[in-house]
């Protein structure tokens, strides 16, 4: 059985906007939650030590301290570029 709806004292045009302005409203929720990210950086050690400004012992030495996070793969070491900056403390 079809439902029928009828719509008084309303235009077809007007219809059409209504429902075009709450897709619109819709959409723009829909963004805001659907943010695409940034693809994460790695970084290797040698790239970080000329990040930091430090030699490869110092980023050796910050990574046994467990101040940099390092991540293996086939025998390579890399840290997150993400990691790194947020290691970076505030002075006074």
């Amino acid at each position: 059985m079809e439902a029928h709806i009828q719509f008084l004292q309303i235009t077809p045009k007007e219809l059409q906007e209504t429902i075009l302005a709450g897709v619109k409203l819709q959409l723009e929720e829909l963004k805001k939650e659907f943010q695409p990210k940034e693809p994460e950086e790695f970084l290797t050690r040698k790239e970080t030590a000329a990040l930091l400004k430090v030699n490869l012992s110092t980023i050796h030495a910050y990574a046994n301290k467990g101040i940099l996070k390092p991540l293996g793969l086939s025998g390579r070491v890399y840290f997150r570029r993400s990691e790194i900056e947020e290691s970076l403390i505030s002075l006074k």
